[in-house]
């Protein structure tokens, strides 16, 4: 039923071209205003003496200082202001096998931060302050299915983190549940397979964030039956299923854990709650807390409306970026396998010092001949013919304001090096599955790209 629905294009509900029109419908019939405004004016919050913004509830999020001191890298001290976001929320997808086809239901829905304001989300995307109504608003819909949901009927529950350099320790519970009973349809929500959802996410922040983290925990070859087999899948979507089930690899998956488990011993990091009105580097005004020199991220106040939310007007802290960032993949075959290149990367709101990240994840503006990280001249040189994914990804808009990266997956090239800097491993897809199964191994954007591998 997976696979089948992974290889679905044809939706007898909603063609493609169909959800692509209804998203840009909902663009243009729900209001929405995002205007910013001094830290004064945000209701129902309030800045403490040292500088950091709360709700008034002590609930959903504030923004904080931290101090962090690290041997890693070369930058080892520094104060920086972060989210900090304790409570668990859900990101949940709910499902129903029709005719044979699994079929996601699916919210078109806006944050204030989105790009293009309306994008394709979980059935539920909820703090814990949200769906337990500290706003005093609506429940969120379809909550009553995740909250109720029987073990039988789940396929995917783990915890996974957020934005290890903006959220400070943020994990969200990733859920996948399946129905077999009538589900009402909302007027903002509609049924879509696997591949629609596949495809759509090769279109510029079409997909938001957290669909994506939620799909990415789906090891596709676990679902591959004798029935379905691989017919309907391309060269690239056969290789990849090998490479999520066979035993073979370049390093045995107990070298991996040993690596990993080397570098989390040999680096320190150490974060310290500080004040935000002392940050060497940082000064907050009436309307922002931003870098002297305009580099990385500020935080701004703004207030919101948007007319089909469970509150349709609040106010709130976002994070603005000053520059655009890159994410990349690089796949290699060895032996007849495909490899993925991940690196292992130290974030000061990491919960267990690294975890497993993309093969370039950086800033774009700042990088320079002496400052790129390894491989970045390798993906950004890349020829067309390499590139399997090249597309503009947003970040999560309910605490990001218009952030989007770049990116990338790109096939290496007989040439490509096997032997690696120490901080990087090759991986089949079978052992990325494997540390996915497990909380705060692969960080956000490596889930991200994981998600927009195409079998079709």
């Amino acid at each position: 039923m997976i696979i089948r629905s992974l290889i679905t294009n044809d939706n007898p509900f909603n063609s493609t071209d169909e959800i692509r029109k209804w998203i840009k419908q909902r663009n243009e019939e729900v209001k929405v205003s995002v205007e910013q405004i001094p830290f004064s004016e945000m209701k129902k919050w309030h800045s403490n003496p040292d500088g950091s913004l709360h709700h008034d509830s002590g609930k959903f999020f504030s923004i904080v200082g931290i101090d962090v001191k690290t041997d890693y890298g070369n930058n080892n001290h520094w104060r920086q202001p972060i989210i900090n976001q304790a409570e668990v929320g859900y990101l949940g997808i709910l499902t129903k096998v029709i005719d044979g086809v699994l079929y996601c239901l699916m919210q078109a829905k806006i944050e204030p931060g989105n790009v293009n304001c309306v994008q394709i989300s979980p059935t539920l995307q909820a703090t814990k302050s949200n769906y337990s109504r500290v706003h005093s608003g609506k429940s969120p819909d379809y909550l009553e299915y995740f909250v109720n949901v029987k073990p039988e009927n789940i396929i995917l529950d783990q915890l996974q983190s957020e934005q290890g350099a903006r959220f400070l320790r943020k994990r969200n519970r990733n859920i996948i549940i399946k129905v077999d009973e009538d589900v009402p349809l909302l007027p903002d929500f509609r049924w879509m397979t696997l591949g629609q959802i596949k495809e759509l996410i090769h279109e510029d922040n079409m997909v938001n964030m957290d669909t994506r983290t939620v799909l990415s925990g789906l090891k596709i070859s676990d679902y591959v039956t004798p029935l379905d087999g691989l017919n309907g899948m391309s060269e690239l979507g056969r290789g990849l299923i090998l490479s999520s089930s066979t035993n073979h690899n370049y390093t045995a998956i107990r070298g991996h854990l040993s690596w990993l488990t080397s570098l989390k011993s040999k680096y320190d990091l150490v974060v310290t709650p500080c004040a935000v009105n002392d940050m060497p580097g940082w000064k907050k005004t009436d309307t922002e807390i931003v870098r002297e020199d305009g580099k990385y991220f500020k935080i701004i106040g703004v207030n919101v409306s948007i007319s089909n939310r469970e509150v349709s007007e609040w106010c709130q802290p976002l994070v603005q970026p000053m520059q655009q960032g890159i994410c990349a993949l690089i796949i290699k075959k060895i032996d007849g396998v495909y490899h993925f290149l991940m690196q292992a990367k130290l974030e000061c709101g990491n919960f267990d010092v690294m975890e497993l990240a993309p093969t370039v994840q950086c800033l774009t503006d700042k990088v320079s001949v002496i400052e790129a990280p390894d491989f970045y001249d390798y993906v950004v040189n890349a020829r067309k013919d390499q590139i399997l994914f090249d597309t503009l990804q947003s970040e999560e808009g309910g605490r990001f304001y218009h952030e989007q990266n770049r990116n990338l997956i790109v096939m290496a090239d007989e040439n490509f090096p096997l032997e690696l800097p120490p901080r990087y491993t090759w991986m089949t897809l079978r052992q990325i599955y494997e540390f996915l199964r497990f909380n705060n191994y692969l960080n956000i954007q490596a889930r991200s790209l994981i998600s927009a591998l195409n079998y079709k």
